[in-house]
């Protein structure tokens, strides 16, 4: 059995989702990477960095950053349709994956912890760097939606592993709110897919209205 070390609205959301689209029993572990009990001792583990989300195989092999388990499971069971049978469309779809994981998923950890990036500055230093980062962040979801037309979704006819981790991370630091104004296109891709019924179970859970 899988087992997925996570937290609620955070990046496990986007293998959860992805979990029960491939249809395998897992067994969600709920720790974060600030917290100290058994569950966090056990993530750390697995992962010295004690990122969520972490990935337990039933190999007892372990795979983090979520792009990457997203692609692994879109390649372990193509049946799910996480990823695009078509090669070409396959490039592209991993291709987006990585611009996420690189340009939208890393400057929220700035976002969320200054301090880690700037531990002897002084405030004003530091909403400084949170304030330019949030402006790099909206630009480099702009520049997302302007390369990935959805056809109707990112994935083709129905949401992939694709749409499913931008729907999971523009939920964070106003993005959502940014993208209305900037791409009103894609904000309005970003709620269909939480309306469709492979995407909604799961992130509505996280997410409850």
């Amino acid at each position: 059995m899988y087992q997925l070390f996570g937290h609620s609205q955070s990046g496990s959301a986007a293998v959860e989702v992805a979990l029960n689209i491939c249809g395998v029993p897992y067994r969600r572990v709920d720790t974060y990477s600030t917290e100290d009990n058994d569950a966090a001792k056990e993530l750390e583990a697995l992962n010295p960095q004690k990122q969520v989300p972490t990935l337990l195989l039933p190999d007892g092999s372990v795979l983090t950053e979520a792009a990457a388990i997203l692609i692994h499971l879109g390649l372990s069971f193509p049946e799910s349709k996480l990823l695009p049978q078509d090669p070409a469309q396959r490039a592209q779809g991993i291709r987006g994956l990585v611009y996420i994981a690189a340009n939208c998923y890393t400057p929220i950890g700035i976002i969320d912890f200054p301090r880690r990036w700037l531990p002897d500055a002084d405030e004003v230093a530091r909403e400084r760097l949170v304030a330019g980062t949030k402006q790099r962040l909206y630009r480099n979801w702009a520049l997302f939606a302007d390369q990935f037309p959805a056809t109707p979704f990112l994935g083709g006819a129905e949401p992939g592993a694709l749409d499913i981790l931008a729907a999971v991370i523009t939920k964070w630091v106003e993005t959502r709110e940014a993208m209305l104004s900037a791409r009103p296109q894609f904000f309005a891709l970003l709620e269909r897919i939480d309306r469709h019924p492979r995407v909604a179970p799961v992130l509505s859970l996280h997410w409850p209205d």
